[in-house]
């Protein structure tokens, strides 16, 4: 088994960006959800509520700089904040993070519709990952939902898309995969094998898996629409549920560090 595909989501909940190679840090992968959206009393803001964020992009610059895209080929650099105090925002387990500036909050409104404003965590060694979710003393991570790093395999997104038929059956697959916004794509194996993986070695770096991931609204949205549909949530309901939750992918825990390629090897432990 093979990686064949790497994703960085610099902005929690905005469409991210694949990559040739990427580094791994506790809290998964350099670069990846480490700012967010929060409203103006810092309740955080997803695609789960606004649909539109899937419509603007993020990349990573460089280590200090991102910049957010827009569909209609605008765009807008942002720094990493010097000198500005933390907020306050609703992200379990974080309390705090640093605003970014004002001109860039204008630029997500004009697009969003909404007052937003856009976070950055500092220090993510301060955010642990929930027992609830598999982690364990000293597992920190980004703003991401519930663990480091997500990987999904294509042969399980290949059974899905057969169980669903049409129109999934037609359409291209690598835009049912950015529906789950995975960070670690690999081929091969049978479907769903990923769940009963204690461990897994991608490249030089190994990992745990630290819990199956349950999957929500955000995988209806269509990304290219944005609208809403009744997949896969309604298949995966008939074919992954239990515990009220549906099922796709899993959630990882990195035990070391190293950088991941595309084409690296995957070996399960």
């Amino acid at each position: 088994m093979r990686v064949t595909d790497l994703r960085i989501y610099p902005v929690k909940s905005l469409a991210g960006d694949s990559v040739d190679t990427a580094e791994v840090e506790p809290w998964g992968l350099a670069g990846d959800r480490r700012w967010g959206l929060v409203d103006e009393a810092g309740e955080k803001v997803t695609a789960r509520e606004e649909h539109a964020l899937l419509g603007l992009r993020a990349e990573v610059i460089d280590e200090d700089t991102i910049r957010l895209h827009a569909r209609d080929g605008d765009s807008i650099p942002v720094e990493t904040p010097l000198g500005l105090g933390p907020v306050p925002v609703s992200h379990a387990r974080q309390g705090f993070a640093n605003p970014a500036d004002e001109d860039v909050n204008w630029w997500i409104q004009e697009r969003v519709g909404r007052p937003l404003r856009l976070v950055w965590q500092e220090d993510p060694s301060v955010r642990r990952v929930s027992g609830a979710h598999g982690g364990q003393d000293g597992d920190v991570l980004s703003l991401a939902d519930a663990g480091p790093l997500l990987m999904t395999t294509e042969r399980s997104l290949e059974q899905l898309r057969e169980w669903i038929g049409e129109p999934w059956a037609q359409e291209d697959p690598g835009k049912s995969m950015t529906r789950f916004r995975p960070n670690v794509v690999i081929d091969g194996g049978e479907p769903f094998a990923e769940d009963d993986w204690a461990t897994v070695r991608i490249g030089g770096v190994e990992f745990r898996t630290a819990e199956t991931c349950d999957r929500c609204v955000m995988t209806q949205i269509d990304p290219d629409t944005l609208t809403t549909g009744k997949e896969p949530i309604a298949t995966l309901s008939r074919h992954r549920k239990w515990d009220g939750k549906t099922w796709f992918g899993t959630r990882l825990v990195p035990l070391g560090s190293g950088a991941l390629h595309v084409g690296d090897e995957v070996t399960p432990g």
